[in-house]
């Protein structure tokens, strides 16, 4: 469980509704032990609200950036009971994400780009490894949903004699409904750190 998240957020989250929780972020509620569980990238979490506590349920999971555990509790709290847009944005195109996704959080793809350059079909395994959605976008790109609102698209250019490989996370626009910039950006530190690990 991540330090980093303040007590006042599960306080919060067991105040709420879990019927209305359940609905707009597409999770179960235990009634008996009184907690939610989220299907994450294939994964499952449960999130105890008053034990301020979350613990992965699926086995033999690596332990995720601590940056998933702000995501995770600020998506039970912030989700709205809304479609997927449909429409792919860049980090650009979201709200004062011009100034935000600059300097200290600048997303970090250049640790994808740099660990798949000059190998694309490790870049290919790696996503359909995670459960990755090929689409046609970039050199390869795949469709992840991180949870049943948020879908992100992960596109990545090989290197060649000009240019240097690049990868670039892009967003479903219904994300600016969901999530804050910094949370945002938990998600994407989340991301490129999954995608750069090795499958035990």
């Amino acid at each position: 469980m991540s330090n980093l998240i303040d007590g006042i957020y599960f306080k919060d989250l067991a105040q709420q509704n879990p019927k209305d929780v359940c609905a707009r972020a597409l999770c179960r509620y235990n009634d008996v032990k009184k907690y939610y569980t989220l299907s994450l990238w294939n994964q499952e979490y449960a999130i105890y609200p008053y034990e301020s506590k979350i613990k992965p349920i699926s086995k033999n999971l690596q332990a995720p950036h601590e940056y998933l555990y702000i995501f995770i509790i600020h998506y039970l709290l912030k989700s709205k009971e809304i479609r997927v847009s449909g429409e792919w944005i860049s980090e650009k195109d979201i709200p004062g994400g011009v100034t935000f996704f600059r300097g200290p959080h600048k997303i970090s793809t250049n640790l994808i780009s740099s660990q798949y350059s000059g190998d694309i079909k490790q870049f290919r395994k790696i996503c359909e490894n995670f459960g990755g959605t090929p689409v046609n976008m970039a050199d390869a790109a795949y469709i992840f949903k991180i949870t049943p609102r948020i879908p992100i698209a992960v596109l990545y250019w090989e290197k060649d004699d000009e240019f240097k490989a690049e990868a670039k996370i892009l967003f479903d626009r219904s994300i600016t409904k969901h999530l804050s910039l910094d949370i945002i950006f938990a998600l994407t530190v989340y991301v490129c750190t999954k995608l750069t690990q090795k499958i035990l």
